[in-house]
């Protein structure tokens, strides 16, 4: 067997995988970001999301997601984007579908330190972190151009 087939043989065992994200922005229109700690994406700021488990839709995915991590009740505004991360060099392959969201009860904190998430932080959406989460960019384009709509 050559390197090539190998090569092709070990990426058929690679699955896409389903993540969900949330744009959660306070009332100073400042969105939440986190420190990602771990892989995918580690060492940049992120919107918080997760990964939706087998047999789970990705709405409740999200609300699970975002209480697990940040300690918020949030409720779904509507869909804003998808987004794709296909890094073959890593084994990764993610499609994340990316809401608009809105806290209904909480206060934003890290529960996940030490762990998956470094810090947290509310930001300007003209004024963010770098680097940015590859996954977490079209969320904020979108919702960039969702408010210059209003």
């Amino acid at each position: 067997m050559s390197v090539s087939q190998a090569k092709v043989i070990a990426d058929a065992s690679v699955q896409p995988r389903i993540g969900v994200g949330a744009v959660i922005l306070n009332e100073r229109n400042e969105v939440l970001l986190v420190w990602r700690n771990r892989q995918p994406e580690q060492y940049s700021w992120s919107i918080p999301g997760g990964k939706v488990d087998p047999y789970e839709s990705l709405e409740t995915a999200i609300i699970r997601e975002i209480k697990e991590e940040v300690d918020l009740d949030i409720a779904i505004e509507g869909l804003l984007c998808t987004a794709e991360t296909i890094r073959p060099e890593q084994e990764e392959h993610w499609i994340s579908v990316l809401y608009f969201t809105r806290v209904i009860r909480g206060i934003a904190r890290n529960l996940e330190e030490g762990g998956a998430i470094g810090e947290i932080g509310w930001f300007p959406l003209n004024d963010l972190p770098s680097p940015l989460a590859s996954f977490t960019v079209p969320g904020l384009q979108a919702i960039k151009q969702l408010y210059s709509q209003d």
